[in-house]
């Protein structure tokens, strides 16, 4: 059964997980935020509205009101950003879908999970601790672990990736667009039967 929320809510807030600021674009820390746009371009809106430390956009996807969100908080404080926004359109955990990068993930493959552990990245970390909770809906895109163990993993994420991992990541954003629409208008286990692996 689809969640419908109370009036002035949304069913659903996607949160795409990435830095903001130019010098970000195009890492591999940025995948949520490319996510983000693609949907956005799909949805015919921009996310582009500040409000509560994140630009926000409503948008109608598949007959279902749901609110983009991009923190502008910086990765490792996103739930700042997130909390306020949850509780401001009364949208309960369970229906923010998080949508991060995953190091431990090859290029391009997708893993969405109805919960969990933040798994050692610090923005799921940091919305887990201010939503209180583990049990919220994750997407994670891989983007491939460092060459050899001496590469700074800072530097790694922090990177553009290039060739095969480049062409791997952007079919990657755009299954985990269409993993996100088949979440919202036909629930997380067809969405996760269908694009996990």
């Amino acid at each position: 059964m689809l969640f419908r929320s109370s009036s002035g809510g949304a069913e659903w807030m996607i949160v795409f997980l990435g830095n903001a600021g130019p010098r970000y674009n195009g890492t591999r820390h940025n995948v949520g935020f490319a996510v983000g746009d693609i949907l956005a371009r799909r949805c015919g809106v921009s996310i582009n509205r500040l409000r509560s430390r994140a630009l926000t956009a409503r948008a109608n996807m598949g007959g279902h009101d749901v609110l983009l969100v991009k923190p502008q908080t910086f990765m490792n404080l996103s739930g700042e950003a997130v909390r306020p926004l949850a509780d401001y359109f009364k949208i309960p955990p369970e229906r923010v879908l998080v949508v991060s990068d995953e190091v431990a993930l090859v290029p391009g493959r997708l893993r969405l999970r109805a919960s969990g552990s933040a798994g050692g990245h610090n923005g799921l970390k940091n919305i887990i601790l201010h939503l209180g909770t583990e049990n919220f809906p994750r997407l994670r895109v891989g983007v491939g672990s460092p060459p050899h163990p001496d590469y700074d993993m800072a530097d790694w994420v922090m990177g553009v990736p290039r060739g095969e991992d480049a062409a791997a990541l952007e079919k990657a954003e755009e299954r985990a667009a269409d993993a996100i629409e088949c979440c919202v208008q036909h629930g997380i286990d067809r969405a996760m039967n269908r694009y996990n692996g």
